[in-house]
């Protein structure tokens, strides 16, 4: 619960320190929210495409190459979605459209 209010006020106090330009705000707090939900669901589907690729592996290994290499190929397209959640944080920062 203190983790939760202590958030709270770090998220107010950017709200709040804007000079009441609380567009700018917001996409500063979605920019980073968005992009550490990216990047943990980058890191959750990583761990799970290594640990998948190693028991195939370990279960069959005369196929080793060939699961490596699909998985850098998988391992590629999940970072990708990452890069572009990157890439929208940045628009919404910088290039934001609300922002007259």
């Amino acid at each position: 619960m203190k983790k939760f209010l202590f958030l709270l006020v770090a998220f107010s106090s950017f709200l709040f320190g804007a000079d009441g330009e609380s567009v700018k705000s917001f996409s500063i707090i979605a920019a980073g929210i968005g992009l550490g939900i990216a990047a943990l669901g980058g890191a959750i589907g990583m761990g799970n495409t290594a640990a998948a690729t190693i028991s195939g592996i370990a279960r069959n290994p005369a196929l080793g190459g060939k699961l490596t290499t699909t998985m850098f190929i998988a391992l590629a397209m999940i970072e990708a979605q990452v890069i572009y959640a990157l890439v929208i944080a940045l628009i919404a920062l910088y290039a934001n459209p609300f922002i007259g």
